[in-house]
């Protein structure tokens, strides 16, 4: 609702920023916390927005902001996302993802906040057992990166009961895409998802993309994903900050198109948006990659009445390949 102070953390990462450019437009008061570690003081693009940097286990500074700042609900970004560095340091995601928010919450309760969007993951749920995966399917993460998740999601549910705080936790399948205007878009560093990889590829800044597996389950032998645009995911915070901001109880919701594409099919339209060949390597399967996963979105249109609004890749990657093709270079400065 306009004028209402909200607090995002992480909000000058990839997914945040979209998040934090589309709550300004609808009249929020945001306060971004960063610490910039991977966000990018670029990436927030709106005047109107504050952005702090610091961290959200630094007590002394959540206590400065929420004496500053009446905040109404906050949405939670901030966290470290490679799979693969989760299973070599572990302690240092269980430290940042599912230590440090305690402090978070902990000032939240102090001051009486009660509204928490969660930026959660379908790492969640493990392998699939059945799909589409809904999410009653059983919660066995198999790597420290989705156990981070799901223990924050537990600790939630702890604080429902203690104290009343609210939240919607939103299981995110792959995220995709840059804003349609091409002002925001993916600036990872090191780049581990498969979209840009792959334009980075037709670019020349990396020798070519690699395939890992051919022999899946699948038509064509390569892994199906739910590719989901990121202004759509955009949507979905702001609509779960709305039914909180409602009353609303706590919720558990899939966001995705419900659309399994292939790794081949990804790169077969970006060879036809960008009219060049994509240099592709083939390797084996890669441990514990799933062969198909694609999310069953209803319970996020019944109960927050939100759908993805792109459900074809195409769109992905075309805002892709605009905020890739700017002057910049699909970077942002500093």
């Amino acid at each position: 609702m306009s004028g209402e102070s909200v607090l995002v953390t992480g909000g000058a990462g990839y997914i945040g920023s979209h998040t934090v450019r589309l709550l300004c437009e609808e009249g929020y008061h945001v306060i971004v916390l960063d610490n910039l570690v991977y966000g990018h003081v670029g990436a927030i693009v709106d005047d109107s927005a504050e952005l702090v940097v610091g961290d959200v286990g630094d007590r002394e500074l959540l206590t400065r902001l929420f004496t500053e700042h009446n905040f109404t609900g906050v949405i939670h970004f901030a966290a470290y996302a490679y799979v693969g560095e989760s299973v070599t340091n572990p302690l240092k995601y269980y430290r940042n993802n599912t230590a440090e928010p305690l402090t978070l919450l902990e000032v939240m309760s102090d001051f009486g906040c009660k509204s928490f969007v969660f930026s959660s993951t379908c790492a969640t749920y493990g392998e699939p057992e059945k799909l589409p995966l809904t999410e009653d399917h059983s919660q066995k993460p198999v790597s420290p990166y989705g156990k981070s998740k799901l223990m924050v999601e537990w600790i939630l549910d702890d604080c429902d009961v203690a104290w009343d705080l609210k939240s919607v936790a939103l299981r995110y399948f792959n995220a995709s895409g840059c804003s349609t205007d091409g002002l925001i878009g993916e600036d990872h560093s090191p780049e581990t998802h498969l979209i840009p990889l792959v334009l980075q590829a037709v670019k020349g800044e990396i020798p070519e993309i690699t395939v890992f597996g051919t022999d899946y389950p699948t038509d064509d032998g390569t892994c199906i994903r739910d590719y989901i645009h990121v202004e759509d995911l955009a949507t979905a915070h702001l609509a779960a900050l709305r039914h909180l901001a409602g009353g609303g109880d706590s919720l558990r919701c899939n966001l995705g198109t419900g659309v399994g594409i292939s790794v081949k099919q990804i790169i077969d339209i970006a060879e036809e948006v960008t009219g060049q060949k994509v240099p592709v390597k083939y390797g084996d399967r890669r441990p514990g990659d799933p062969g198909h996963l694609v999310a069953d979105p209803g319970n996020a249109k019944k109960l927050l009445d939100w759908e993805a609004s792109r459900k074809d890749p195409r769109s992905m990657i075309e805002t892709a390949w605009k905020w890739m093709s700017q002057p910049h270079g699909g970077h942002f400065p500093g």
